[in-house]
């Protein structure tokens, strides 16, 4: 199918369009998903063949970009999963969705590095009915079945481009007993998660949740992806209503997010019947010796004495403190007093990184505006900050030389 339409991105993504700083190309790509997430409200098919055409200029466009630090290939696999969707959803002919799947294979093929070996996991998705699945895997599995085959005799190690195309085809197809035999053909030296997270999701499928998760569960092993294995092993458990026994055996290993606070947030959304105060303490105690990292957790969900004692109990972030000191030096003038103690206590005894005599005057100050708030007497404040120093004389040198002037008035 040919669609006249002139997209933005497509001259930006000639062959070896980039150099081997990955800035640029990565503001190309963000900027060509923009483009056809926009034309995707419109016209959803001009979107999904705009989004075709980019996925084949992409890899020869970026074949210079230099890899190493994970941002170009992040770009590609985000850009993937936003494409995918547009290009499954839309509503065309079987004519012109196998046309689609032909480009995109022979952009795999092509694909030396490969940025591209993502795509291969939705190919299933890509089908969009069980028919064209069974198609690809038709075509697809003898290949593979040969590899692995001659692998197992040799004792030597394959790669097949369309391994990930494959085995998505056959689960999207509904062929689950051949998919496992298949993938039992692949452990000729080791269990990869990465082939068995199919044969995975084909038990839960046919709704064997039990075997589902004993075959995840058998997965294990050295370099294994513990996280993406108990994450599934949850959602299974979930998806069968055992939520409790979901928590108690996966939830903790099964969520990660960038931050311990994103992390708690990312937890509580999935288990919102069980108490948040028992799933932050689950956490706490899944990282001894890193209480204190939980401290902002603990304040976002308003469990204040909770987030003073996790504080008190490791380091945290000084410059955290002084936040929550400020900003709640009105609303919960005790709890701001001792967020801002700790903070204090805190640069005394080395926590941080790069504290400055700004954060030590930040960090009194508030103390200040949170004592006032809670009525104690600044004479009292003073005295407090005076202990502090002096049980920390080499810590507290630079401490009190920034709040001398201060704490001589």
């Amino acid at each position: 199918m040919a669609i006249a339409y002139k997209w933005q991105f497509a001259p930006r993504f000639r062959r070896a369009a980039f150099g081997w700083k990955s800035t640029t190309p990565i503001q190309r790509i963000k900027e060509a998903l923009v483009e056809i997430k926009a034309i995707a409200k419109k016209e959803p098919i001009l979107a999904a063949d705009g989004a075709v055409l980019f996925l084949e200029k992409l890899a020869p466009a970026i074949e210079q970009v230099d890899s190493s630090s994970g941002g170009i290939g992040s770009a590609v696999n985000r850009a993937i999963e936003t494409l995918v969707p547009i290009i499954s959803k839309a509503d065309v002919n079987r004519t012109v969705r196998e046309k689609w799947l032909d480009r995109l294979w022979d952009a795999l093929q092509e694909d030396d590095m490969p940025y591209l070996e993502h795509l291969g996991e939705f190919w299933g998705e890509l089908c969009m009915t069980p028919e064209i699945a069974s198609k690809w895997a038709d075509y697809l599995s003898p290949t593979l079945t040969t590899m692995w085959d001659h692998c197992a005799r040799s004792g030597e190690y394959g790669y097949f481009k369309g391994t990930s195309a494959c085995l998505s085809a056959l689960y999207s197809a509904g062929r689950h007993d051949e998919l496992l035999a298949l993938i039992a053909k692949s452990e000729y030296r080791y269990k990869s998660w990465h082939n068995r997270v199919w044969g995975a999701k084909a038990l839960a499928k046919a709704g064997r949740w039990e075997y589902a998760i004993q075959y995840a569960e058998a997965s294990k092993g050295l370099n294994a992806p513990l996280m993406a294995i108990a994450a599934f092993c949850e959602g299974v458990l979930l998806e069968a209503g055992f939520a409790d026994e979901a928590y108690v055996r996966y939830a903790v290993e099964a969520t990660y997010a960038t931050t311990n606070l994103a992390t708690f947030k990312a937890m509580v959304k999935k288990y919102p019947d069980k108490p948040r105060e028992t799933i932050l303490r689950d956490l706490v105690a899944s990282q001894p010796g890193q209480e204190g990292k939980w401290f902002a957790a603990a304040k976002d969900a308003k469990f204040f004495e909770l987030a003073i004692e996790l504080a008190n109990k490791s380091p945290s972030d000084p410059r955290t403190l002084i936040r929550a000191a400020r900003d709640f030096a009105v609303e919960r003038p005790e709890f701001a007093l001792a967020a801002g103690m700790t903070a204090l206590r805190g640069i005394t005894n080395g926590w941080g990184y790069d504290i400055t005599g700004i954060d030590v005057l930040d960090a009194y100050a508030a103390v200040l505006a949170a004592a006032g708030a809670a009525g104690v007497d600044e004479v009292v404040v003073r005295a407090d900050v005076q202990s502090l120093i002096s049980a920390n004389p080499g810590g507290g040198e630079f401490f009190g030389r920034m709040l001398s002037s201060k704490l001589a008035t």
